[in-house]
């Protein structure tokens, strides 16, 4: 079952984000395995980040061995406190393609 998470960064800015990105995606154009969807912006009072993982094991997978050890390490520029995060199962996943061809 897909898995979304949702990560609010209070006071948040969009220089941050970017350093983080890369530090954490390397290129910053790249998903990890396991992530499909990264979609991130500013937000009333900081910058949101959802991702959506094949599974909630993809996201815990990246969590574990690659998320965590960077921002532990400290990111220069990058967020420094923790977010707020929401988790979720998703239970129906839609994309423009599968609303234009009833598939999911």
């Amino acid at each position: 079952m897909k898995y979304g998470i949702v990560h609010h960064f209070p006071g948040g800015t969009k220089e941050q984000y970017e350093a983080t990105l890369v530090a954490v995606h390397g290129s910053g154009d790249i998903l990890p395995e396991g992530q499909l969807i990264h979609a991130a912006g500013p937000s009333a009072d900081g910058w949101t980040i959802t991702a959506i993982h094949e599974s909630k094991e993809s996201w815990e997978r990246f969590r574990d061995t690659i998320l965590m050890p960077k921002m532990e390490e400290g990111i220069v520029g990058g967020f420094n406190t923790p977010p707020r995060e929401t988790a979720f199962e998703i239970e129906n996943f839609m994309t423009e393609k599968t609303m234009a061809t009833g598939t999911s």
